[in-house]
């Protein structure tokens, strides 16, 4: 197999398009199951877009949110969103944030996880940033169980041996890890669910092109026109239609929620 293209998430208006409203679905879920009370001082972590901090604005009416991701293209686009227009975005590293000890009610990593060089060190640095009796969640596609919203486009382009773009820490996906992880981090009431949302495309056309608009593109751009050509004729094969000739695809994703002693 070629060596996979690198993951990179420069670009927010392509991200939004390809996984906004996945993002929304699958935040709402995680929203409705962590149920948190109004008023809290948020840290959004690898905010990205801000796609799930306007979600968390609206549905949660937090104090103050705080985004953070190291991409200023990302937090350029997240900074015209009139629904995140409260919260305050600013670049910066996972594994290092520039915020002092017991700063925030909750901090919450949304589909970001699995991006994180030093999991464990993430998850540390929102552990520090959180007060006594505070919330620590994060939710993430369950790759490794072929969960995620990419997977019958990465699945043929594995047929055709071509290796897709994956994140650097995919294991940390898995629920069993995750729990593991926030238990090591000394966080208690540790809890876990299985978030499956379903999202629906006016037709194959409108799949392929939502799907295949940021990372996903760069690794079918480096194949040879008729390996691109069969991939797209095998993932329309795969993917069921109705009647009407739209397109539903399941995804599932793993959420995990703890409390800082």
């Amino acid at each position: 197999m070629a060596d996979p293209q690198p993951i990179r998430f420069q670009d927010g208006a392509a991200y939004e398009q390809t996984m906004g409203k996945w993002s929304h679905l699958v935040g709402g879920r995680f929203l409705d199951w962590v149920a948190p009370p109004a008023g809290l001082a948020w840290v959004d972590v690898g905010c990205g877009n801000g796609a799930f901090t306007e979600l968390l604005i609206e549905r949660c009416a937090p104090s103050s949110v705080d985004g953070i991701d190291p991409s200023e293209g990302q937090l350029a686009f997240a900074r015209t969103r009139a629904g995140a227009a409260g919260a305050l975005f600013q670049a910066g590293d996972a594994t290092a944030l520039p915020y002092a000890d017991d700063r925030f009610d909750a901090a919450v990593m949304a589909l970001v996880i699995f991006f994180v060089p030093d999991p464990v060190k993430g998850i540390a640095e929102m552990r520090r940033v959180v007060k006594p009796g505070g919330l620590v969640a994060a939710y993430a596609w369950d790759i490794t169980r072929r969960g995620a919203p990419f997977e019958p486009i990465w699945d043929e382009m594995r047929r055709l041996g071509v290796e897709p773009a994956q994140p650097p820490s995919k294991d940390v996906s898995r629920m069993e890890v995750l729990a593991g992880l926030w238990r090591d981090a000394g966080l208690r009431d540790v809890e876990t669910m299985e978030i499956v949302v379903e999202r629906s495309f006016a037709s194959f056309e409108h799949f392929w092109t939502v799907t295949t608009a940021h990372n996903v593109n760069a690794a079918i751009e480096a194949m040879t026109g008729e390996q691109q050509a069969q991939l797209k004729a095998r993932v329309r094969a795969r993917m069921p239609t109705n009647a009407a000739g739209r397109v539903a695809f399941t995804s599932k994703a793993n959420a995990v929620k703890g409390r800082v002693e």
